[in-house]
């Protein structure tokens, strides 16, 4: 597992990308420093001009960065403590968590699908599901001996602020009062990823450039930059900022918005000098749910049609999954073409 390659010196030949697929110089890529930041302090007061903000950060770059929004700076760290003590467990404590089986819900594993991929990426990756709570908790691991608890009060927290930007959206887009909360939000996957440190992270990525297939992401990122957004034709790093979550649009909601709101592009790159760990949220819906633009924004819209077809969400996701482990694009087949 590469997070025990502390000694390794050159990077092995199944972690590196092609010429042409390597970040190279745009792993000195410049800061975004217009990706909005979102401060839900004035909420009660600001409401609408807050609503407008977050739709405009959707609409112009997918992303935004959330700020004051009711999770406490002690969870958020202790989060990101037992995160990081998780992938500094012995070798044999992690292999136990480790399982190739994609029907395995709680499970450690390495790059993104390595039986299948032909480079790998310089990711491990502990994913879990965590809605309903108590349906999946006494699946996780018990070492670190706090991470169930901290990891339980986490999710639950970062599920509440995940559902209130969602309804956020929801009443800026004129939708019904709950419409994207209880028809599209009934599952939450949270992920822990580690990158470790890299011997040339010109030559490797942490994460492929892509779009969420999910409705909305919750990612913190902690103080080590990594996150790559490319917006006019150029990557950018997201500059981390303390206690703040980075806020994405996933392509399930880009869909239902009937293309009012855009999912980001973004990727991760990989450090030399510093290991680096991220929490990560999903909010998506169940397997079985049927997924189209809403009614609403469509015969709102221009011509009163469609962007997109509509699909069962499990077969968007499996078409997704082989569609970026082939380097295409997920909405292709989705999108109709006028």
């Amino acid at each position: 597992m590469i997070s025990n390659w502390s000694k390794v010196k050159s990077v092995p030949k199944s972690y590196i990308f092609p010429v042409g697929e390597r970040p190279d110089d745009n792993i000195i890529a410049p800061f975004c420093n217009s990706i909005p930041i979102i401060d839900l302090q004035s909420l009660s007061s600001q409401r609408t001009e807050i609503i407008n903000q977050i739709l405009k950060a959707s609409q112009d770059y997918g992303f935004f960065q959330l700020i004051n929004h009711g999770i406490s700076g002690e969870l958020i760290r202790d989060m990101m403590l037992v995160a990081e003590e998780l992938f500094d467990l012995p070798t044999e404590d992690k292999a136990r968590l480790y399982s190739d089986d994609p029907n395995k819900l709680c499970r450690m594993k390495m790059s993104i699908d390595y039986a299948k991929e032909k480079v790998h990426y310089w990711r491990e990756n502990f994913q879990q599901p965590c809605h309903p709570l108590q349906d999946y908790i006494n699946d996780w691991p018990t070492n670190p001996p706090r991470y169930r608890e901290v990891a339980g009060r986490y999710a639950v927290e970062v599920r509440k602020a995940s559902l209130l930007i969602l309804d956020l959206i929801c009443e800026g887009l004129g939708l019904d009062n709950g419409y994207l909360k209880e028809n599209f939000s009934h599952q939450q996957l949270l992920t822990v990823n580690h990158y470790p440190k890299c011997p040339d992270p010109s030559l490797v990525l942490g994460l492929p450039s892509h779009c969420d297939p999910h409705m909305i992401t919750f990612l913190n990122q902690g103080q080590i930059p990594g996150l790559q957004v490319y917006k006019d034709q150029q990557w950018f790093y997201v500059e981390p900022i303390p206690n703040a979550f980075v806020v994405n649009i996933g392509y399930t909601l880009e869909i239902i918005s009937n293309g009012k709101l855009k999912s980001g592009v973004h990727r991760v790159v990989t450090n030399s000098d510093k290991a680096r760990t991220t929490v990560v949220n999903f909010i998506f819906p169940s397997l079985e749910t049927h997924i189209e633009p809403a009614k609403k924004l469509v015969h709102g819209s221009k011509n009163g049609s469609p962007l997109f077809k509509d699909f069962i969400f499990k077969d968007f996701f499996v078409s997704y999954l082989t569609d970026i482990r082939n380097g295409n694009d997920p909405l292709h087949q989705y999108i109709i073409r006028s």
